[in-house]
């Protein structure tokens, strides 16, 4: 009957062994997944700034693009005012050249203008 115990002696070292790795994977498995979530915690935290400083740029170049808009408008208006200006000095223009065409053709001025 010694037999018998010595087989169950050998087969509990055995299962103590298994058990014993089990639990050393376990512990490693354990350390794996802290890093894994303090990698996780950490990029998350890193998004988390990148998003403010994307919110950050996106409503200065909103605040940009309305100005540029505003400053695009009123250069369109200057431009349209300045052609105004511009047709009005040559219509002017060309009324003055014709009445002094027509003053130079009258009798009175002919002898005093040259």
């Amino acid at each position: 009957m010694t037999q018998p115990g010595a087989i169950l002696q050998g087969y509990n070292n055995e299962l103590v062994k298994y058990i014993e790795d089990l639990c050393m994977q376990k512990e490693e498995l354990n350390k794996q997944i802290q890093q894994a979530e303090e990698e996780k915690n950490k990029l998350q935290h890193e998004i988390q700034a990148l998003n403010e400083q994307l919110e950050h740029v996106c409503e200065n170049l909103d605040q940009k693009i309305a100005l540029r808009n505003d400053l695009s408008k009123i250069l369109n208006e200057a431009e349209t005012a300045y052609m105004k200006i511009l047709d009005s000095s040559r219509t002017l223009l060309n009324v003055l050249k014709k009445e002094v065409g027509d003053l130079k053709h009258t009798p009175e001025l002919k002898s005093n203008v040259t």
